[in-house]
């Protein structure tokens, strides 16, 4: 049979046998080697930073490794008109977006005894943005991370990113930031979390790395917070007979050529669209360029596609994996992808395509890798907010209970200081 003959490049697994991720956010040499460079910088500062800048190669001796606001207008006017609106309408449409996320948490208070209480919900004062600039810079990441730091509020927002080019520095401009580092990996995580340079300390920093940006990260949180620390890039299609099966190939390819270590996965209803996509999956490799097709070759490999008998139990392999991307691609999507619980972000249907997710069609391409999706959320306004408490009571008589429960309830932790400060509200 056809099927017996083909070659397959998608490994074909059981529902048994999908692996329980093992997959270690940070690297244990990298962390050895990303720590030498922030603690140097922590101790020497700027003096430290432009020894390793100069050291990789992201500027050289004397010429300055900061953008100012200038310079990044001046990289937007050398842009085309038509790169800058492309710029412009990625920017709006994230903004928009992020706007919304905004006001869906406001300032709120209601009645406590003899008083009021309620939050208030404020930015952090600073964040840092990194966007990488390896194999493929990434001028959208810029723009998902600043803009929505200053539509959640934030008064200051720096990027930084190695090498930067033209398009980036443009970006940095769209995106309303006001400065850019030109550093990569632990130097320019270490510099936003310090405040080296001209760049104010950062209270939060973000954006998707290498594992030397990541490793540094988690040295840094406690400084400062974090957003995540993200693993590779991966999606997961749950399909059936009707999918497109060219669609699906694209799609997956589309991750695995961001990372070697990247994961796609096709969990799918049917066995004959699985062996479709596989031929699909082998014909685009062939027509990627290089180095993608290397990258995405190798990527390939690491993946899966596991068949299931029912959509419950797609969902339940879907949500085991946790995945950053999942797009649907099934009939009734909408209704299958409300009943999945756990991914980054969802995308429903042939056309909400997970690249058009990642080149600002609206919500954040900042998401959570490696299953840490159970517990937390993609990039969003929300990361830079602080949702604060207040109390007042202004009839204390009418508070008496809440003072008698507070000096009993200190005495059965034995807090016989929180007692008495109590009792001194007695009336």
């Amino acid at each position: 049979s056809i099927q017996d003959a083909m070659v397959k490049i998608l490994k074909r697994i059981t529902v048994e046998e999908i692996p329980a991720d093992c997959s270690e956010p940070v690297d244990p040499k990298a962390l050895e080697q990303a720590r030498g460079i922030v603690d140097s910088i922590k101790d020497k500062g700027e003096t430290a930073l432009i020894e390793w800048a100069v050291k990789f190669g992201e500027i050289k001796e004397g010429e300055s490794y900061v953008c100012t606001k200038d310079e990044l207008k001046a990289a937007y006017d050398t842009l085309s008109a038509e790169q800058q609106g492309v710029l412009d309408r990625v920017g709006e449409r994230i903004r928009k977006f992020a706007k919304s996320q905004r006001e869906s948490i406001q300032d709120t208070e209601t009645d406590i005894p003899g008083g009021r209480a309620g939050q208030t919900v404020a930015a952090v004062e600073c964040a840092g943005c990194y966007a990488p600039g390896g194999r493929y810079p990434l001028p959208s990441s810029v723009m998902m991370t600043a803009i929505t730091a200053r539509e959640a509020g934030v008064p200051n927002v720096w990027v930084s990113s190695p090498h930067p080019d033209q398009v980036t520095k443009a970006a940095a401009f769209v995106a309303k930031a006001d400065g850019m580092l030109k550093l990569g990996g632990a130097q320019a995580i270490a510099a936003m979390a310090q405040g080296v340079g001209g760049c104010p300390a950062a209270n939060i920093i973000v954006g998707p790395g290498n594992q030397w940006v990541t490793a540094a990260k988690s040295l840094v949180q406690g400084k400062c917070a974090i957003d995540m620390l993200a693993g590779p890039s991966e999606v997961l299609v749950i399909a059936d007979a009707s999918a497109d099966p060219a669609t699906v190939a694209a799609d997956l390819l589309a991750q695995a050529e961001h990372d070697v270590e990247a994961r796609p996965i096709l969990v799918c209803l049917d066995e004959g669209t699985i062996d479709a996509v596989d031929v699909e999956v082998q014909k685009q490799l062939a027509e990627l360029p290089s180095p993608n097709k290397e990258t995405a070759t190798a990527a390939v490999s690491k993946g899966f596609a596991v068949l299931t008998k029912t959509v419950e139990e797609a969902i339940t392999v879907s949500d085991t994996i946790a995945p950053e991307h999942l797009e649907i691609m099934t009939k009734d999507a909408m209704e299958v992808g409300m009943r999945c619980k756990h991914y980054g972000g969802l995308f429903v249907g042939r056309f909400a395509a997970e690249v058009l997710g990642d080149y600002g069609c609206g919500p954040n391409h900042v998401l959570p890798t490696a299953g840490t999706a159970r517990y937390t959320g993609g990039l969003s306004v929300h990361t830079f907010l602080r949702v604060r408490t207040w109390m007042r009571v202004d009839k204390p008589a009418d508070n008496q209970q809440v003072v008698e429960d507070a000096i009993a309830l200190a005495r059965m932790e034995g807090l016989e200081g929180h007692a008495r400060a109590a009792e001194m509200r007695r009336q």
